[in-house]
């Protein structure tokens, strides 16, 4: 339906929200008259916010969730333990995660899933910090918690293929006696509680909680 703006300015902010993933230009207009009833106050409020999450967020040097410092605040919990790792997609599915209570581990979030028709491939996902972080020692088990999607499984795959690598080539080495002491993590995966083809982000938390706690190892 066309929208007829009395205001260029109106118009303008409108295009802006409706570019936001799930807003359509109804929904941005509403928003948008709404933030026009408000205190000037409130609305500048929301814009200093925003303009500081733009330009001062972080993203922690060791899992890249999203943080104030360099390190988050899950990372540097010395009640967390370090032991044990959670891979995710994303930041929303640590949140979900976090939102069970039923994990004490730390995370590692690839930023994505590997997906050729997007375009996206193990390059451009934090992969090679995973190894890196396996490969430092202390990592006794780690856990496949991505989407069960076509894409979730290649990246799972992918992931348990290059970490075999890694031991294999150690092995292959002059140094064989420190390959000795690499062990290979246990590498488990979420029971599949999580329905196919589903985003883990929108699974509710007790059927996440159960794919936790029923994780299995992964095979392939």
């Amino acid at each position: 339906m066309t929208q007829n703006f009395s205001s260029h300015l109106l118009q303008r902010a409108v295009d802006e929200v409706s570019c936001l993933p799930g807003i359509g230009r109804k929904t941005a207009l509403r928003l948008v008259l709404h933030l026009l009833r408000q205190d000037a106050r409130a609305t500048s409020t929301l814009c200093e916010s925003l303009s500081l999450l733009r330009n001062e967020v972080k993203y922690c040097r060791m899992c890249h969730n999203i943080s104030d410092t360099d390190i988050c605040e899950i990372c540097a919990n010395p009640k967390r333990d370090a032991s044990v790792l959670c891979v995710v997609e994303n930041i929303q599915d640590v949140m979900a995660i976090e939102s069970t209570n039923q994990y004490r581990g730390l995370y590692h979030v690839l930023g994505g899933v590997i997906s050729p028709m997007d375009g996206i491939g193990p390059s451009n996902l934090h992969i090679q910090s995973l190894i890196e972080r396996v490969t430092a020692g202390g990592i006794r088990e780690i856990i496949f918690a991505l989407s069960p999607t076509m894409e979730g499984d290649t990246t799972n795959y992918f992931i348990y293929k290059r970490l075999m690598q890694l031991t294999q080539t150690s092995a292959q080495g002059n140094f064989a006696h420190e390959a000795q002491k690499m062990n290979l993590p246990r590498i488990t995966i979420i029971a599949r509680g999580v329905a196919q083809n589903d985003e883990l982000q929108h699974t509710d938390e007790a059927t996440l909680s159960r794919a936790l706690v029923g994780r299995t190892l992964f095979t392939i």
